[in-house]
């Protein structure tokens, strides 16, 4: 059951001009990869036992764009692909969902970056990649549109793109670019452990561009990660060791659980919803583009509890319906499915 404080003010999410998402919302810029995601058809196995694989479009960034704009908002994707038929499908898929693929950019040499995902029997996943080096890996800073960025209300990044040159660099300008221009800086660290060269090199290169981030999204494992095992429901923790003077808002996914929220001003938790899950694939990428859809609409958003509350629930919303299916992109909600939700969880 959604918590009273919030469930009150749902039902007219959309419809209301000061509330959490509006008809109308600016657009989102989500940099870094996009890449084709083999799932086993049969979960609880180990890759060699699977029997097939299915394939899907991912890609954290990607996934956020997708989300973003089957939400009703406005988003736009950058990053690289294989001049291949999977990046060609890749490029098509964001067309298909209204996300301005424009700032991509094909590679002749390097091939599109797949991904195969084990899941457990409770839908958990784990990886292997193969990019030695995959097209998303080698986007240069002449190749950017910049005046895509600058048009951005909210710049959104992971960490994948700063492992290797010259994306890094690339990424660093683009980050620079939308900075200069008034852009809200979103943060998903989104850690993958397989494609750093050591655990030093990731903690070290996720918290490189920590400071500059003006919203940051993480989960329970990376706060044990990043502070050193830390415990992560210590908001002490939290605080003292990830929240820094220049961030707005600082989110911590708990999966089926919620979500917690930090600001300089307030703090907090918001419940999710009770779903059977299938693959998890995907939950963490629809739960920011839920948040950043809102956000978008209403910049002030995170000094307002009650309609940051609003928002998170939101959020949590699209991450629990997106579990419910497979695959990353095939399974993020739509406004409608997410708003029917809503409807019956505050009933």
């Amino acid at each position: 059951m959604a918590d009273e404080s919030i469930s009150g003010n749902l039902k007219d999410l959309s419809l209301s001009r000061n509330g959490v998402v509006s008809k109308k919302s600016h657009l989102v810029v989500c940099f870094g990869e996009m890449l084709i995601d083999f799932i086993p058809t049969v979960a609880g196995v180990s890759l060699a036992e699977a029997p097939a694989f299915e394939k899907a479009p991912g890609g954290a960034p990607a996934n956020v764009a997708v989300c973003i704009s089957k939400l009703g908002g406005s988003s736009a994707f950058i990053g690289k692909v294989g001049d291949d038929e999977f990046g060609r499908m890749l490029a098509d898929i964001l067309k298909q969902n209204n996300v301005d693929n424009s700032g991509m950019r094909f590679d002749h040499d390097a091939r599109t970056a797949l991904a195969f995902i084990t899941l457990t029997a409770e839908g958990e996943r784990e990886f292997v990649f193969f990019r030695n080096p995959s097209a998303d890996m080698l986007l240069r800073e002449s190749e950017l549109d910049v005046d895509l960025i600058k048009k951005a209300t909210i710049f959104h990044y992971g960490s994948i793109s700063l492992i290797d040159e010259p994306c890094r660099s690339t990424h660093l300008a683009a980050m620079d670019i939308a900075k200069r221009s008034g852009s809200i800086l979103s943060y998903d660290p989104n850690l993958r452990l397989p494609l750093w060269p050591s655990e030093d090199a990731a903690r070290s290169g996720i918290m490189s561009v920590w400071n500059l981030a003006d919203i940051i999204k993480i989960s329970e494992d990376e706060i044990s990660f990043l502070t050193g095992a830390d415990d992560p429901n210590d908001d002490e923790v939290v605080l003292k060791r990830l929240f820094h003077p220049n961030l707005k808002l600082l989110l911590v996914t708990e999966g089926s659980a919620g979500c917690r929220y930090y600001t300089k001003k307030f703090k907090g938790r918001v419940n999710s919803i009770k779903v059977k899950a299938v693959d998890t694939t995907g939950a963490g990428d629809a739960f920011t583009g839920g948040v950043l859809k809102c956000l978008a609409s209403d910049a002030s958003l995170y000094q307002d509890e009650k309609r940051l509350r609003e928002a998170i629930f939101f959020a949590n919303v699209c991450a629990a319906l997106t579990v419910t299916g497979r695959g990353g992109i095939p399974s993020l909600p739509t406004q409608d499915a997410v708003q029917r939700t809503l409807a019956e969880v505050t009933a």
